[in-house]
Parts: structure tokens; sequence; C-alpha cells
């Protein structure tokens, strides 16, 4: 028997070498392969190995997974696995009254208690009453589970993992067989391993249906009806990387990389060094600075040229974007936005990197700024960040984060035929025509200058930091001339919203009592909120923004016709401030920076209550 759910939550949590990530990362992909709609929510330290048994060192990984489209990994737990006291203690709190609690309870000894800061032991204090509570040796069941086996002690009780996240296959119906041969190709070198961890995942397995808390039987989620066509299971860097290659493909030009490790966007480079039989070539360079540099390099040579990293990378990459923006050529930047300032949270979402990606470089160096908002989104916000690059011929700034990079949901794959076009001709001279080749002559719908590749017959110019001469690109200090290149400069902004869809609402009237604006991964949450309001027949609306420099047009028009503007973002203001000091309007801000992102339930507070403070509550 099976009792039917229409969605549920599931976190892993333990030590960060208890491999939560890996099972939370399997869960999903099984939950995928099912045919549900879910997203997911890495947590993790950003030591390689934190310390043992402390809180700090607690490494989790949630996921949601429904019979019907979401787009958040879920505000309360339905169920919570927690592999020691330091990972009960801290997500304890998320799970709901009535959620289902499995707590492998070796080692809540009075060492333990201590290295979690635990005064009593929480399976004896009555702390946990309100939950349904599963108490089980998990490690000691492994080790049984393995005896008699090639792998044994310790060793034998690495694979506790696998035996949890069996025993919660069964809870909520999810097969094993694509969980088995994942793991048989992981540790195709070692079968005795592979064996192991196949034997503890079927005993955790078989021990649910011995819970005397099941015996009514699993709960079950069904597929979701999602638009017909092929998926599969993405995350955001995935989907950066894809992207990335799926341009390279639609321009006709080489991909280069040039990216420096750095958490979180250290996938793409990760990613893109698998695609070498694609034609894409990946260089880890010695640091950020090197890595932009090359990348400038690259588009001077006609390649389609990238660089990834994450915000303290970006402020190093600034000197050679500002090149690109003074020589223009097109570079696309990926910056997967983290907790700040200086090295800060690097394994935390944060959007506080929106000023210095508008902003952060010396001179009137304006360059176009958009934002994806999913992990599947990031393909599509990849593709037309490359798109404005080569078509305006300017770098191009896309912010990602943390929660949408590291995060993953179901993502149709697109047909070939149905994406963009990005083929853009290098000039030859047969193209240019009679006279001599001016490198600043430009595209009067673009902006865009031409691109001529270094070693084109009689096509020789001379392009550099210093400021150079209109048409013609030579060193020019005239007062005048730099006020024509700043003013042109400046005026690709124009040009690339003059090929933007305008700006449209996502939700609600086109006038009301409260806009909610919106960008980046913050969309998920905001719009789930929004529209559970819209359906009590609140005064509200949303509008999502993926550019964010230059704004689309029509926003001063929605914006002026609400009472009130609300921005809830990962930072103290930063879309606020441009907001207000480019449209002249007032705009309210809802601020957080806590390294998570928003509840759903948390941003239903906070609307109604500017809904209120507009003057008119909800009906």
């Amino acid at each position: 028997m099976k009792i039917d759910l229409k969605s549920a939550v599931v976190r892993f949590a333990g030590d960060s070498g208890d491999g939560m990530q890996l099972v939370g990362a399997q869960f999903a992909t099984t939950s995928a392969e099912f045919g549900n709609d879910l997203a997911t929510f890495p947590d993790y330290p950003a030591e390689i190995r934190a310390p043992i048994g402390t809180r700090a060192g607690v490494s989790a990984y949630q996921i949601h997974f429904a019979s019907s489209d979401i787009s958040t990994p879920g505000d309360e737990l339905d169920a919570l696995v927690a592999m020691n006291v330091a990972a009960l203690l801290v997500h304890r709190h998320d799970l709901k009254t009535g959620g289902i609690l499995i707590v492998d309870t070796y080692g809540f000894d009075e060492k333990h208690l201590k290295l979690a800061e635990c005064k009593s032991n929480p399976l004896e204090d009555g702390t946990l009453s309100d939950f349904r509570v599963i108490q089980l040796d998990i490690h000691s069941l492994t080790e049984k589970a393995l005896a008699g086996g090639p792998v044994k002690g310790k060793n034998a009780a690495r694979c506790k993992n696998m035996w949890a996240l069996g025993l919660v296959n069964w809870i909520f119906g999810r097969p094993l067989d694509h969980t088995e041969e994942w793991i048989r190709k992981k540790f195709a070198a070692h079968p005795e391993i592979a064996e192991a961890n196949i034997s503890a995942l079927r005993a955790g397995n078989s021990h649910a249906e011995t819970l005397e808390l099941f015996q009514s039987g699993a709960y079950e989620v069904k597929p979701a009806k999602l638009p017909p066509g092929e998926y599969r299971k993405i995350s955001g860097n995935e989907a950066c990387a894809l992207g990335l290659v799926a341009a390279s493909k639609r321009s006709g030009r080489r991909l280069f990389l040039g990216s420096y490790p750095i958490t979180p966007a250290s996938q793409i480079l990760h990613e893109l060094a698998q695609w070498k039989h694609f034609g894409v070539e990946t260089f880890q360079a010695e640091d950020e600075i090197a890595a932009a540099a090359s990348a400038v390099g690259a588009a001077f040579g006609g390649g389609l040229a990238v660089t990834t990293t994450s915000g303290p990378g970006l402020c190093l990459k600034m000197e050679a974007i500002n090149l690109a923006v003074k020589v223009e050529l097109p570079v696309v930047i990926i910056n997967v936005q983290r907790g700040g300032p200086s090295t800060g949270l690097p394994t935390k979402t944060e959007q506080s990197d929106l000023l210095q990606a508008t902003f952060g470089r010396n001179g009137d160096s304006p360059l176009p700024v958009l934002a994806a908002a999913s992990p599947a989104d990031c393909f599509d916000a990849t593709l037309e960040a490359c798109q404005i690059a080569l078509r305006h011929m300017t770098p191009v700034i896309l912010l990602t984060d943390g929660y949408i990079a590291n995060g993953s949901e179901p993502w149709l794959i697109p047909a070939e035929e149905d994406l963009p076009d990005l083929r853009t001709p290098s000039m030859t001279r047969e193209m240019w025509g009679e006279g001599p080749y001016l490198p600043y002559k430009r595209d009067v719908a673009t902006g865009a200058r031409p691109w001529a590749i270094p070693g084109t017959p009689d096509l020789e110019h001379r392009i550099g930091g210093i400021e150079g001469e209109s048409l013609t690109g030579k060193i020019s200090y005239d007062s005048l001339n730099h006020q024509v290149m700043t003013d042109e400069r400046q005026a690709k902004l124009a040009a690339v919203a003059d090929f933007l869809p305008p700006a449209t609402l996502r939700a609600g009237k086109g006038s009301g009592d409260l806009l909610v604006v919106s960008w980046g991964g913050t969309l998920g949450s905001v719009a789930t909120a929004v529209d559970r309001l819209l359906d009590h027949g609140a005064s509200i609306a949303h509008l999502h923004l993926r550019m964010l420099n230059p704004l689309p047009k029509g926003i001063d028009d929605i914006i002026k016709s609400f009472r009130r503007v609300l921005v809830p973002e990962w930072n103290v203001g930063q879309l606020q401030f441009l907001l207000q000091g480019r449209l002249g309007v007032k705009v309210h801000s809802y601020q957080k920076v806590q390294g998570q992102p928003f509840k759903v339930s948390e941003l239903v507070h906070v609307f109604e209550a500017n809904l209120t403070q507009s003057g008119v509550s909800e009906k």
C-alpha cells in the first residue's frame, strides 16, 4: 500500500565527510528519473574537511520533489536524516511538526555532545517530541550488513550514507536501480567497494519495511505532468557550461575559457574541460588576472572568449575587463556570486556583486550586466550573454549565485534549431571594400565596431588601453575626441536596450498596491509567494529582471503604476539603489545576507506587511 503525497521535502545532514552531498544528489537524480519536478539546495562548509562532530562541520543536501510544477527547494522539511548530533541540532528546527526524523544514534555520547555544544542528549531530553522519530544505529547496522564481505571495519562504516539512502528510497517509493548502476560506474576500478555500497543500500532499503512507523506502507509522489520532451537534471554551473558549448556551435567560433579555480564557480571549468571533442579550449591560469587577460587575448584572436569567477576573483579581473571595454571586444564574464566581502562565505549564496559588476571599473566603463534566475535558466542566460557580446562587440557580465549554481532542477533539452543564431562574421577586405580600415567605424543599430582578426590581409589596425581616435583608433589625447569615444561606448547600452524585449509583468495586473521586483536566484521563492497572495485576492504584481544594465524599456511606466515598490534581495539594497537612482522613484527593500535563500513563508509575511503599508490591506 502506498500513501499519496503531492510533494515532499527531504534533507540529508551529517559531517562534511559523511557523503551527504553524494546521497542527496543521487536521491534527486532518482526522483528526476522517476518523473518528478524537483528543486535542490546543497549546503556545505567551505573547508575541504571541516572539524568533525562540530556544528560548523555539518553538510546538508535538501530535495523538494513534487507531482506538479515547483520552483523552490521548500520551506519546511517532511523528513530529516541526521547522521550525528551536530546535524540534528543544526537542522531540527526546519523539520515540520509531525515530520519524520531519522537519527543515527551512533556517537550520541559525552564526547560528541560536547563537540556539538549540546548540554543534554536530545534523544532523551524531550526536545524531539513534536516529530516522528526513528532512532537507528546506522553505523553498526551498516557494519553488520557488510560483515563477511571484503570491506570491513571503518571502511564498512563509510557506506552508512548508502544505508541511509536505501532507507529513504523505500520510505518515498524510489527505485534502487539507478543508484546501483551509478555506484558500479563510479567504483568500476574497485568492484569490492561498489558491491559493499550496493549491499548497504539494499540493507537500508530492506530495514525500512520492518519499521513500525511505515507498516501502513510507503509514501508516493507521482510523476509531474511536465511539457513533453527530453529532460535531464541540471545544476546552474552545468547549464552555464552547456550554454557556452551551444553558443560556440551556434556562433561558429572556437570556445576559449580562461579561468582560475574559485568556489563556487570552479565546476564550470571542470565541465568545459570535458568538451575538448567539441573544440573547447580550457586554460587554467596561474591567477585571476591572467585568466581574464587570456580571455581578452582570445577575443582579439577571434574566439568566443569567456572567463569565470566569483566575487573576489571579479575584483582582480577588473583591469582586464576594463581593457575589453576600451578596445571593444566580446568577452563573457560569468560571476557566480557568494557571500562577501573579501573571502567572506565561499560556499554560501549572496547577490552582493551587482554594483561591482555595473560600476566596478575606473573611468566611465559601461558594459551589459544580466542575471540568471534558476539552474536551468543559466543555459538560456549564458546564450543571451554570448549573443549580446557578439552582436554589440562588448564584454558582458553574467551574474549567477551559489544557490542556483549548485542547485538543480529538470531541464527540457532544446532542439538545436530552436537556439538563436549567433553568427557574426569577422571582417575581411572584400567585406570592407575600398579605403583604409577603420576599427572604430560603428554599426548604426548595434554600436558594434568591426571585428578584424589579427593577420587579416590589408586590415592592419591599432587598438589598446590608451584612448584612441574616433574611427582610426590611433592614440589620441584630444579632449573633444575623448568625449566622443566616451559617449559612443555609453551609447552601446542604449543599443542593447533597443534589442531587448520591453519589461513585462510575470504575474498580476498592470497597476495596484504593491509591485515586487526580483532579480537572479530569488525568482522561485518570490514568484511562489506572490502567486500565493494573488490566489487570495491581494493587489500585488511581480516583475522579474534578467537585464540589469541597461534596464529594459518600459520599466519606469510599470513601476510608476504601483503605490509601493519592493525589492527583496540578498544584499543591503543594491538593485533598490539602481532603480531609485535611474528611475527617480521611491523603492523599498527587503534585505537578507545570511548565506541562505528566502523562504516562501518569510516572503508572504513581508509582502503582507508591505501591502498594509501601501495603504490597502490584503482583501
